[in-house]
């Protein structure tokens, strides 16, 4: 019934357009035409997927911590005074007493090391919860490309349906001008007759100048409002575009609630959370564990005559190196009891959350009822309105209507007009913030 008299109340409205087939003279984009296009070049959308491929690059990097990893080092040394070491005098005389010591220095003045170092991680905690971490992060990510799109889908969609409004206003304002513009002629002629007062003229071309400058006003917003579809779409503002004339109207329906990607999300950060609680407790409790190796050489120089000399000897080594944590004051007990705070903090959030999305969906299915029922009064008023404005144009030239009861036949049926406009924004306002809140806007569009 109310997608019926939406279609003959179109028709009505485009029987009323002057030039209504101008707009054809422009490119006219659809809704769907208007989303894909957001989605390839919208912005924000571009940013949130950088931000994925960010998340990817760094789990990458996260994930190349357990290859093995080769460092070369090289150093040379010139002491220009070697080290001292005391050593027991018994070293160098057996029948020395105990406890006297001869300073001896050791070492020759040049000494060069070269080697390869290899490490190689075979258990470590942190390391393994920060990879853990960093796809659930990824997760993150994707859901916050899924919320940016859902909220793209839904402004973009009022922002089109808002330009389809004020066209139809300026539809309206045209086809009232038209009107005016025949009863002023009408009431010029009666004056000249002698049969109409000049006030009476005067009255007419008032109306004329108010609708006049109610179009300019209509336009310039109509102008804004492409401007920022543009803007949200990511296309050139001097791109000429048009919306399409028609306001399709969804049937009503019941639609079955899923969680919105602002509620996956919340889940999804308490996954994270629960994460980061694992790694502190698995770091306070298990140890790291690496291979390590080494192989070099090491030279040592002399360069005094007549003893000079150069050697170089091979150095070389593997094992394993583990690192157990056994006291680092309380920092890991507060960073465990900040997280079990957090991790409160976002449960409530979720339940609160829940709890305020519930209520909303009830106002958004009643208010859309409401609206429902106002589209069909307000569009069966306004071809009621029309139809005493006709009469009383008819009415007026046979002298059995004055001039006051055309422009009251008017303003009613500029009432009506507007209060069926604002009922369809509202009814298509309201079904699409019902479908935002049971998680069912399309974001595959």
């Amino acid at each position: 019934m109310l997608v019926n008299i939406h279609k003959l109340f179109l028709v009505l409205i485009f029987l009323l357009i002057p030039g209504r087939n101008l707009v054809h003279a422009q490119e006219i984009w659809s809704l769907k035409q208007c989303l894909d296009t957001a989605q390839a070049y919208n912005k924000n959308l571009r940013i949130e997927r950088n931000n994925i491929a960010a998340g990817a690059e760094k789990e990458k990097e996260l994930k190349a911590n357990l290859y093995p990893k080769i460092t070369a080092n090289a150093d040379y040394k010139y002491f220009m005074d070697l080290p001292y070491q005391l050593m027991p005098l018994s070293t160098f005389n057996p029948s020395a007493p105990a406890g006297q010591f001869k300073e001896a220095q050791f070492g020759v003045p040049h000494s060069i090391n070269a080697n390869l170092q290899l490490t190689l991680p075979l258990y470590n905690p942190q390391l393994n919860g920060a990879i853990q971490n960093s796809k659930v992060a990824s997760e993150l990510s994707q859901l916050q490309y899924q919320k940016s799109q859902e909220q793209l889908f839904y402004e973009l969609t009022i922002l089109y349906y808002n330009a389809q409004i004020l066209y139809h206003q300026l539809a309206f304002l045209d086809s009232n001008l038209l009107n005016t513009g025949k009863l002023l002629k009408n009431m010029q002629l009666l004056r000249e007759q002698l049969l109409a007062k000049g006030t009476d003229v005067n009255k007419v071309m008032l109306q004329e100048e108010q609708l006049s400058t109610q179009k300019e006003n209509v336009s310039s917003k109509f102008q804004q409002v492409m401007n920022i579809l543009k803007l949200n779409m990511g296309i050139p503002l001097e791109r000429e575009i048009a919306v399409e004339p028609e306001i399709h109207f969804r049937s009503a329906k019941d639609y079955t609630a899923v969680p919105t990607p602002e509620m996956r999300m919340i889940q999804t950060q308490n996954k994270l959370l629960t994460n980061e609680l694992n790694i502190f407790n698995k770091s306070k409790k298990l140890p790291s564990l690496n291979l390590i190796a080494s192989y070099g050489t090491t030279g040592f120089g002399y360069d005094k005559k007549p003893n000079t000399f150069l050697k170089f000897f091979p150095v070389g080594f593997a094992g394993i190196q583990i690192s157990y944590p056994l006291f680092n004051g309380t920092v890991t007990q507060r960073k465990l009891a900040q997280k079990k705070i957090e991790i409160d903090n976002n449960n409530l959030h979720y339940e609160l959350l829940s709890e305020q999305n519930e209520i909303q969906t009830g106002n958004a299915m009643r208010q859309r009822a409401v609206a429902e029922r106002t589209v069909t009064n307000t569009g069966s008023q306004v071809a009621l309105a029309h139809k005493i404005y006709e009469q009383s144009i008819l009415q007026q030239k046979q002298g059995t209507a004055s001039l006051t009861d055309v422009l009251l036949a008017d303003t009613a049926l500029r009432e009506a007009q507007q209060n069926y406009l604002n009922a369809v924004i509202d009814y298509l306002k309201a079904d699409l913030e019902l479908m935002k809140l049971t998680g069912n806007i399309p974001l595959n569009k």
